[in-house]
């Protein structure tokens, strides 16, 4: 077999083990569908009645908990990754003469579909509880390319914060201020009702302008501005964090 053909089919052997170990890990599950799912609720049911976002909460909200839940199931991710080095996995699989590349697509392909799985659930719940978005079939493809463009540039960066990381307990704290950012952006509230210094963090950080796009998209009525800075942002991610991932992994394994 060719050089891509074989890669190809590596991947695919190593998306089935990592699927595997996320199936059989009830807490992997609960990080990546379950929890964004009880942050929402309580954000809409409980505290969503002292927001004031102009509208039903559920309609401001959404938007972000689709960012959180993205955010959430990172951990998980570089832990896996860097427990995988820790025990030799890695230069087992070296020996089995299989892809590099393939070892950390598969992590990458498999935490974007859990992540995928997660919003999915938080749409449903949202429906739920009345979420009425005015987005036509154009703009729902449009969420759904930005969502996978937004996970994949995340997870190279999980990736990468895994294998730089010396134990599996600091790879997940690595990943700790990539699962808050979704909490000091305007995911919840709108950022101009913030304080001095928090309002242009919030404003200037990476994860508001794929909000802000998400909402203006579900909304039928999203920014250029927005979506560009969105998808710079996400580009981004994926390049640092791939050449990263790839040099590191080039020295550790």
């Amino acid at each position: 077999m060719s050089g891509f053909p074989t890669a190809l089919a590596d991947s695919a052997i190593m998306l089935r083990r990592n699927l595997r170990h996320t199936l059989r890990s009830p807490l992997v599950l609960f990080n990546a569908v379950l929890f964004p799912i009880v942050i929402m609720l309580l954000f809409v049911k409980v505290f969503g009645g002292a927001f004031s976002a102009g509208g039903e909460y559920v309609d401001y909200a959404t938007p972000g908990m689709l960012v959180m839940a993205v955010s959430y199931g990172l951990g998980s991710t570089a832990a896996a990754v860097n427990d995988d080095m820790a025990k030799g996995v890695i230069n087992r699989f070296r020996t089995m003469d299989v892809s590099r590349g393939a070892v950390l697509t598969g992590q990458v392909v498999v935490t974007t579909v859990r992540c995928l799985v997660a919003d999915a659930a938080i749409v449903a719940v949202a429906f739920a509880m009345g979420f009425d978005p005015a987005a036509s079939a154009l703009d729902w493809l449009g969420v759904l390319a930005l969502v996978v463009l937004l996970t994949f540039g995340a997870s190279w960066l999980t990736v990468a914060l895994g294998l730089a990381a010396k134990t599996p307990e600091s790879a997940g704290l690595a990943t700790v201020p990539l699962i808050m950012l979704p909490f000091l952006s305007s995911a919840f509230v709108p950022a101009d009702t913030m304080g001095a210094g928090m309002r242009q963090f919030a404003e200037y950080q990476p994860f508001t302008p794929v909000i802000e796009t998400l909402r203006g998209l579900l909304a039928g009525s999203p920014s250029t501005g927005d979506a560009v800075a969105a998808v710079a942002w996400c580009v981004g991610f994926s390049v640092v964090g791939y050449v990263w991932a790839v040099s590191a992994f080039t020295k550790r394994a």
